[in-house]
């Protein structure tokens, strides 16, 4: 295979992957040596570092995936509200899915506990649109379900690892860019209580490096389970589904 030829596969593939392409995926499509398809692999992601690009591959989630460049995000966000409504994630949702995202794994309990409210039901939204998953059971009193954040989680921010998490303050704004959310747009998520506004949320946050970080240590990570909600994990004890991570 030709450099040219080589070059057209990879970008190929890339664009017709639904999930970030790895390496091993990608060699076992188009054959030849591991070393010599990453060194094409590199070259390509490069020309498309050019300016006169309008879409880049990116690093995610251990693959390759094609993303619009960072320049163009307003007018692409405009033409994709054009065509569907954004998926949208109230303050509260946005809040809960910080303190999973820095804490991880947590319980729901713990969550609770940092937010101040019961976040039962944005738990549960959250599961629903794949933001989260859970990580099998804490071993403490009642092994309470445990709660990680998702390859889907990975992708919608566009970060290669868990690694590449941002600041507090930065992770809030990149959130509300990319999951389109809008105090005064997004329906309420059902919990006891509300925090009242973002400044709530950083400070609430702030502690979860706080919270039990020795505790997280002790933490064991059961198998995987595929269940939706904290009480469909509680009635079927024993029976849990293994997931894709």
């Amino acid at each position: 295979m030709t450099e040219q030829e080589l070059q057209s596969a990879l970008e190929a593939i890339i664009y017709a992957a639904d999930e970030p392409a790895t390496l091993e995926q990608i060699v076992a499509a188009i054959g030849g040596e591991k070393a010599e398809v990453r060194a094409a692999l590199d070259r390509l992601v490069a020309s498309y570092a050019a300016d006169e690009r309008g879409i880049e591959i990116r690093k995610v989630a251990g693959g390759w995936k094609m993303y619009t460049k960072a320049q163009h995000h307003d007018a692409v966000r405009r033409f994709i509200k054009g065509l569907r409504p954004p998926l949208r994630l109230t303050i509260p949702a946005l809040e809960t899915l910080s303190v999973i995202a820095y804490k991880q794994p947590a319980t729901l309990p713990e969550i609770n506990e940092i937010r101040g409210v019961n976040c039962g039901g944005v738990v549960k939204t959250l599961l629903e649109r794949r933001l989260i998953t859970t990580a099998g059971r804490k071993d403490a009193v009642g092994r309470p379900i445990l709660y990680r954040t998702s390859k889907d989680f990975l992708m919608r921010f566009g970060l290669a690892d868990l690694d590449e998490l941002p600041s507090l303050k930065e992770f809030e704004q990149l959130a509300q860019a990319a999951l389109g959310a809008d105090e005064g747009i997004a329906p309420t998520e059902p919990e006891e209580a509300v925090q009242s506004d973002g400044e709530e949320m950083a400070a609430s946050v702030k502690s979860i490096t706080e919270v039990g970080t020795a505790e997280g240590s002790a933490t064991q990570i059961a198998p995987q389970e595929n269940l939706s909600t904290e009480q469909d994990l509680l009635d079927s004890e024993g029976q849990s589904k293994a997931a894709g991570a």
